[in-house]
């Protein structure tokens, strides 16, 4: 095929990374600017993809009290942090006409009705949460904890991320709309994020009723870069600003597969915080320092994977320049087994990632790896997603979008799987769809399309205050101060 009969899409999957360097380096971009439209964008593809996934909110969850389930069609409980991802993503449905604006209010109004009136305390299995914080995993009926899991302070944080797009979003003057904003407002002042501080000015994951807070902080580059943006920007519990600089001096800088950057093994701690707020062009100083912001950065990230995949230092089968990303995704089994003359070790639910300071890596890979970074990366994202269609079909991309993970690597018939199903010819495919995995690829997808969900947290004066409390200047963060 020739240069000019190429199709416009390939001919930019090639030369886009260079063109964007060689623009960067003239100084004509900044890594703060949007990237170019793309030629050859399937729009229609992202149509269908998006409309999928909503769906998957829009029909999974319980409409008498807005818990969206962890998985599908499995039994689950209901994550959290899905909820966060689904209130956000209400407002995408409307954007897109695949509900009314009212229809959204009222599933977004019961949602928040629910978790503000759901038990706070520290009975262990008659409350929903504590100290404004709620437990990781909540039974779907009765909105009370699962199990013996955790109160989980990301968790609550990607719940109230959700919570205050919408305080933003739903500006309208009418008993609805306001009720969502004073809704939103009361369950984000409720957080006792100082509590959660055993060992200030970090913040610890979680705390049980049985256990006490526990005995791990959020440290090192993750997406608890939300959890201390909204701690940092409270009304009512706010911590130390010391806090930030804590956080960000416990990063690990590296370069991994011809990208400097700031290094964390699953692309989802590149994505989560980015699905709410726009960095492009705002500056941290350990960023001011490295003359990148954090959306260069998870660009970088992007990058790296797809170069590690087609390296494929392991030699699993598939990795290629368009099937790649590695993230915390659902696996096969737990078990050591052979694979290309040596025992190998696969995964269930695992947080699978690839950086300079560690690889976890089995042969499974999830789409919402490349889906969550579209903004960062559409030209090489946006194509990984397609050939992932083309190549598996209706195997990997049913009701929902895509299912959440499969690996062409395991192919063993007499093997008891713990999740999914082997597919003769292709490997292990799931069969569960998962909320934390579809809401980035369906928000990112939108964030790249029309920067709906940047736009709105914009106007959010507690991410504002939050993001300058951490010395975060510039860009549309100057507007504000």
């Amino acid at each position: 095929m020739t240069w000019h009969a190429m199709p416009a899409q390939a001919r930019f999957t090639i030369l886009g990374p260079v063109l964007t360097m060689l623009w960067m380096e003239c100084g004509l971009v900044t890594a703060a600017e949007p990237r170019p439209e793309i030629p050859g964008v399937d729009a229609a593809f992202l149509d269908e993809l998006q409309a999928r996934i909503f769906a998957y909110f829009w029909e999974t969850t319980n409409a008498e009290n807005g818990l969206v389930p962890d998985r599908w069609p499995s039994p689950s409980g209901s994550s959290i942090a899905a909820v966060g991802f689904g209130l956000t993503a209400y407002a995408v449905g409307v954007e897109r006409g695949y509900v009314t604006r009212e229809q959204a209010a009222e599933r977004v109004r019961t949602t928040l009705r629910f978790f503000w009136n759901a038990p706070q305390s520290e009975h262990p299995s008659a409350a929903t949460g504590y100290r404004g914080f709620f437990y990781h995993f909540l039974d779907m009926k009765t909105g009370l904890r699962q199990g013996q899991c955790e109160l989980s302070s990301i968790d609550t944080t990607l719940l109230i991320a959700g919570a205050l797009f919408c305080r933003e979003y739903f500006d309208r003057e009418n008993p609805l709309e306001s009720e969502i904003r004073e809704l939103s407002d009361k369950l984000y002042r409720r957080v006792d994020w100082q509590w959660m501080q055993p060992r200030q000015p970090l913040i610890c994951m979680a705390w049980t009723p049985e256990s006490g807070l526990g005995d791990h902080d959020y440290r090192g580059y993750s997406e608890a870069m939300l959890l201390y943006v909204l701690a940092l920007g409270s009304p009512t519990h706010p911590i130390d600003a010391a806090a930030w600089e804590a956080y960000t001096s416990t990063y690990h800088w590296a370069e991994f597969y011809g990208q400097q950057h700031l290094n964390f093994g699953p692309l989802f701690g590149h994505q989560y915080s980015h699905v709410w707020i726009d960095f492009r062009g705002i500056r941290d100083p350990f960023m001011q320092a490295k003359g990148i912001d954090y959306f260069e950065n998870s660009r970088r990230a992007t990058y790296s994977q797809r170069a590690y995949a087609i390296a494929n230092p392991h030699g699993w089968r598939d990795y290629s320049e368009e099937i790649w990303g590695l993230t915390a995704c659902d696996g096969p089994v737990n078990k050591r087994l052979p694979f290309a003359g040596q025992e190998r070790q696969f995964h269930t639910y695992w947080a699978r990632g690839a950086s300079d300071q560690y690889v976890n890596d089995d042969g499974t890979i999830a789409p919402t790896a490349a889906g969550g970074s579209i903004p960062f990366a559409p030209e090489i994202a946006i194509p990984a997603l397609r050939a992932m269609r083309e190549r598996y079909g209706e195997h990997l991309f049913g009701k929902y979008g895509f299912l959440d993970s499969f690996n062409p690597s395991f192919t063993f018939q007499d093997v008891q799987l713990t999740h999914g199903k082997i597919v003769p010819g292709v490997g292990w495919i799931d069969t569960d769809y998962l909320g934390i995995d579809q809401g980035p690829i369906l928000l990112m997808s939108e964030n790249f399309r029309s920067e709906l969900i940047w736009k709105a947290i914009k106007s959010s004066p507690y991410i504002q205050h939050g993001l300058q409390r951490a010395g975060f200047v510039g860009g549309w963060l100057d507007k504000h101060r």
